[in-house]
């Protein structure tokens, strides 16, 4: 009599294991909640991966990372697995994966902290990276995130995107430096006063400088910090002038520490996108992305 496992319900232990292991990110999470030793998790996930014929998980520091061919495999399952577990009661208590999302300090500092507060309160587990968003889109394609707030749009189909947020830039100085606004000002009254810039070429000030003034900036900052919450406290200190998001500096425009020098009704703006990787979302990726569209709607 032939034994072979036409069907693949002889394995239906296994796939058990290998959704637990898929949700919670880890041998040792999927162990715990499964009751089991991480040496039978981790065997079981081999045979899995013998049968499927290809890796399932990537082995890193932090645990396990799922293939493109297991995030398939994970949403055709779940529905019937947890169907099945419902209707015999014995649904796992598993940990929520990690969710770990990227994008530039300052906005992940000023606005998606505490856009998230609630919900790592609630026991949504997050880690976030910090970075330029090049390389933050390159961690993405490798699936070492999840999430990434881009000032970059990432080019072709693999990584899915959509719009999030406009910034929107003010050029900023404090009141001591004596300067007065007006919606006129031309760069000729700046020219003694230096630049702070986030990078050595000044890229948010040469933007400003074409698109506000029309002309191209020639001139080397006086300040050079790749921070703009640095940035801001250097030019409420007097330090000189800079280009900043509006919302980063909104307290200090409303208190009278920073002035916009050039107000105008078609301020320099940038797009940033919410990027995720392919493959299903968790529930927790989901909760991130409401909390950041909520976030942003008022500001």
């Amino acid at each position: 009599m032939s034994n072979r496992n036409l069907d693949g319900l002889q394995d239906l232990a296994l796939w058990r294991t290998f959704l637990v292991a898929h949700r919670s990110g880890s041998v040792s999470g999927a162990a715990r909640a499964l009751g089991l030793a991480q040496s039978s998790v981790t065997a079981q996930l081999q045979s899995l991966e013998t049968t499927v014929g290809e890796p399932l998980f990537v082995r890193h520091a932090r645990g396990i990372r799922p293939t493109p061919r297991a995030d398939e495999l994970a949403a055709r399952l779940a529905g019937p697995l947890d169907a099945l577990a419902d209707a015999l009661g014995s649904h796992p208590a598993v940990e929520p994966p990690v969710v770990r999302l990227g994008g530039a300090g300052e906005f992940l500092a000023s606005i998606a902290a505490p856009a998230l507060a609630s919900a790592v309160a609630a026991g949504l587990p997050l880690s976030v990276t910090t970075g330029l968003a090049d390389d933050l889109l390159d961690q993405l394609r490798v699936g070492s995130l999840d999430l990434v707030v881009s000032a970059v749009r990432p080019r072709g189909r693999t990584l899915p995107s959509m719009p999030l947020f406009d910034e929107e830039f003010a050029l900023v100085a404090s009141p001591s430096r004596g300067i007065e606004p007006s919606p006129t000002l031309t760069p000729n009254a700046l020219d003694q006063v230096p630049l702070l810039a986030y990078d050595r070429d000044v890229p948010i000030v040469r933007r400003y400088w074409r698109h506000v003034f029309g002309i191209r900036l020639d001139r080397e900052p006086g300040l050079v910090f790749p921070d703009l919450r640095a940035l801001a406290a250097a030019a409420v200190a007097g330090a000189g002038v800079t280009a900043l998001p509006t919302y980063l500096i909104a307290d200090e425009l409303a208190d009278g520490r920073l002035v916009d020098l050039r107000p105008t009704e078609d301020p320099p703006i940038n797009t940033l996108h919410l990027v995720r990787r392919p493959g299903p979302l968790s529930d927790g990726i989901a909760v991130v992305e409401r909390a950041l569209r909520v976030a942003v709607a008022d500001l």
